[in-house]
């Protein structure tokens, strides 16, 4: 009896370790279609990529909105990852502002995430499904903190979210911005959150250690 019962479970197992590499491989070439194609990237052409049929893409995920969604979350993640260095999200706005600033250098350090940014910045309602939820949480991290205002939070950090956006879409997609020029705008931008021109500056300003 406990021989069949260890054969279930390491059946199971066996089966959730396929199911896991199925889905990991589904959302790399997602990645790599996202980087290629964006969004608007055909089913033919994401199974062409995948070296899978329809099908099986349906067999994992509901649609391939969701894969594209996940395939970019994961995505940010990892650069998420590596632009904090180990220090956690929500513990500083300075670290906030530091890693948004990486964003914009984007193309120095991670040539693919920078391509699927360029393919995604101008759709900044495909941007907002995959990341807000994560955004507005380190924002009310902040707000925790006392480094950012409690009031009007849903208001201002769903503005602000956009003006982030089209910043980055004029740096990736557009280009009509230089890195310098964005963070200019970023300065002006801090205003949503009540920081004096001098204080946007200086959070602006500081200057980053190279990784």
């Amino acid at each position: 009896m406990a021989d069949k019962k260890y054969a279930i479970l390491g059946a199971s197992g066996r089966q959730a370790a396929y199911t896991a590499k199925n889905r990991a491989e589904l959302i790399q070439a997602a990645q790599q279609t996202l980087a290629e194609y964006g969004t608007k990237a055909t089913i033919e052409q994401l199974v062409n990529k995948a070296q899978v049929s329809p099908n099986t893409i349906y067999n994992y995920f509901e649609s391939k909105e969701q894969l594209f969604r996940e395939a970019f979350a994961n995505l940010a993640k990892d650069w998420l990852l590596w632009a904090y260095d180990g220090t956690p999200e929500g513990e500083s706005f300075q670290d906030f502002i530091n890693v948004f600033r990486k964003l914009l250098l984007v193309g120095e350090t991670h040539p693919m995430f920078r391509d699927v940014l360029s393919n995604t910045a101008g759709e900044p309602t495909f941007l907002f499904e995959s990341h807000f939820t994560n955004f507005s949480k380190t924002l009310k991290q902040l707000v925790l903190r006392g480094e950012i205002p409690a009031d009007n939070f849903e208001e201002r950090a769903l503005l602000w979210s956009y003006c982030l956006y089209g910043i980055v879409g004029s740096v990736l997609v557009r280009q009509t911005m230089t890195v310098s020029e964005a963070e200019k705008v970023l300065e002006l931008s801090l205003a949503l959150w009540g920081l004096s021109p001098e204080q946007s500056r200086k959070l602006v300003a500081k200057p980053q250690e190279k990784q």
